[in-house]
């Protein structure tokens, strides 16, 4: 099981800051959209999360496998598109989300290797987590304040 994630807001502007166990990081919405720009925003982390999950899980399969790869870059980026033959594609559900993930492979590595990894980058815990359906159980807790 991971650790408990905390995310505490101000009393105003939307910069968040977050708590994993040592760890602190801060999340925030870019200018344009009434933030700050102070830190990523949900968006980006989560496309960091896929990303650095991806990059995880081929060191551990290409280490497993004693590959000869050097370095690995993932970039992912996140749109909004319209469903495919969209009927009402002016409503909000009709939108869907699509995330890209680029992967550099860096060193030498076969073509049938290169496959491999790309197949593997599917098996990312992650991946399988955005591709699954998700089930958040969301519940009001009061305050001691």
């Amino acid at each position: 099981m991971s650790r408990a994630v905390t995310v505490v807001g101000g009393h105003s502007g939307l910069r968040q800051a977050i708590s994993v166990g040592p760890h602190r990081l801060l999340a925030d919405e870019p200018e344009a959209s009434g933030g700050r720009d102070e830190g990523p925003d949900p968006y980006e982390l989560l496309l960091a999360a896929l990303g650095s999950c991806t990059n995880m899980t081929l060191r551990m399969y290409a280490d497993r496998k004693r590959w000869s790869l050097k370095e690995i870059r993932v970039a992912v980026t996140h749109s909004k598109n319209y469903a495919n033959d969209c009927l009402s594609c002016e409503q909000p559900a009709a939108m869907l989300d699509r995330i890209d993930r680029r992967i550099t492979l860096i060193g030498e590595l076969s073509a049938e290797q290169r496959q491999r990894l790309l197949e593997i980058a599917n098996l990312c815990p992650v991946h399988k987590t955005l591709t699954s359906r998700v089930d958040i159980k969301t519940e009001l807790v009061s305050s001691s304040v």
